[in-house]
């Protein structure tokens, strides 16, 4: 199977690039920015006509939350029409598009954990780009796989984990907000396990397949402090344990408002693929041990 992966940047792109040749049935085709620009149907042709893919893996977005508050055009170009043109040029060539969308998507309102029959009500821009973009995937391809997630971290070296771990070896306090909760999830769980959807849907004739939104994301829920007080515990030390300290999100302003309840339900997940995704601690384990000691 040949794999376009749309988008090379962000932490699950990443983590597909890096899984996908251990996978012997899969040839990943990795390509973004100049390549190919899914806001530029032109580019987006050119692409499907050099690497000639089996299936996408659409991974491109906008994801500055705080910047797209005062950055619309560019955010609803990217997440929502880009989108809709990737989706479109494959569904002209009967090809499945697995697209990445976002717990945003849902305003945290809800006191348990979201399921994908609730109804959408994003708080903030890039939440309503993404909610937009998986409307208009859905009605460009029929044959779409679109994949809910959250609290995403690797070991990416500008992200939560890294940053966390720095300064925690620098001996600053750290401050961390305690009062929202979700689903920690490790870029190469998620990647892993979008890699074993791809291979199931490329068995499946053009008819068949599960088709249709879901939720994939780490097992079990916590806060941020929570996940920041897992790395820490994780990750070997030899000094004074770090300070961290638990504050609320008015204590952490930002210009777009946070989830309270980033938690998704991911049983349609499990029983569709029979797939589930590692406890979230698991992922911070093998986080801490690729990032190094701190």
């Amino acid at each position: 199977m040949r794999l376009l992966i749309a988008g090379w940047h962000g932490l699950v792109a990443r983590a597909l690039i890096e899984a996908a040749p251990s996978r012997q049935e899969i040839k990943a085709l990795a390509a973004g920015r100049p390549a190919l620009d899914v806001r530029d149907p032109r580019s987006i042709e050119r692409a499907f006509g050099d690497l000639s893919p089996d299936m996408v893996i659409n991974s491109a977005a906008y994801t500055a939350v705080d910047k797209a508050e005062h950055d619309q055009e560019a955010v609803f170009a990217l997440n929502r029409e880009g989108a809709a043109l990737l989706a479109r040029a494959a569904a002209r060539r009967n090809i499945p598009v697995i697209h990445l969308s976002t717990h945003y998507v849902f305003d945290g309102e809800k006191p348990t954990a979201y399921e994908e029959d609730d109804t959408p009500s994003p708080a903030t821009v890039y939440g309503r780009s993404k909610y937009e973009g998986e409307c208009a995937v859905a009605d460009a391809n029929p044959r779409h796989v679109i994949i809910r997630t959250g609290w995403v971290f690797s070991t990416a070296a500008n992200g939560f984990a890294a940053r966390m771990l720095a300064q925690a070896q620098s001996g600053k306090p750290l401050r961390v907000v305690a009062d929202q909760r979700g689903n920690p999830t490790y870029a190469p769980h998620l990647a892993a396990a979008i890699l074993d959807i791809a291979c199931r849907l490329a068995a499946n004739p053009p008819e068949a397949g599960p088709w249709g939104t879901y939720h994939a994301a780490g097992t079990g829920e916590t806060t941020w402090h929570g996940l920041a007080s897992e790395l820490l515990a994780r990750a070997p030390r030899t000094g004074a344990a770090p300070n961290l300290e638990a504050i609320a999100s008015s204590e952490y302003p930002a210009l777009a408002p946070r989830p309270v309840n980033a938690a998704l339900k991911c049983d349609k997940f499990e029983r569709t693929f029979a797939l589930r995704l590692p406890p979230w601690q698991y992922g911070v384990t093998e986080c801490v041990k690729a990032v190094g000691s701190p």
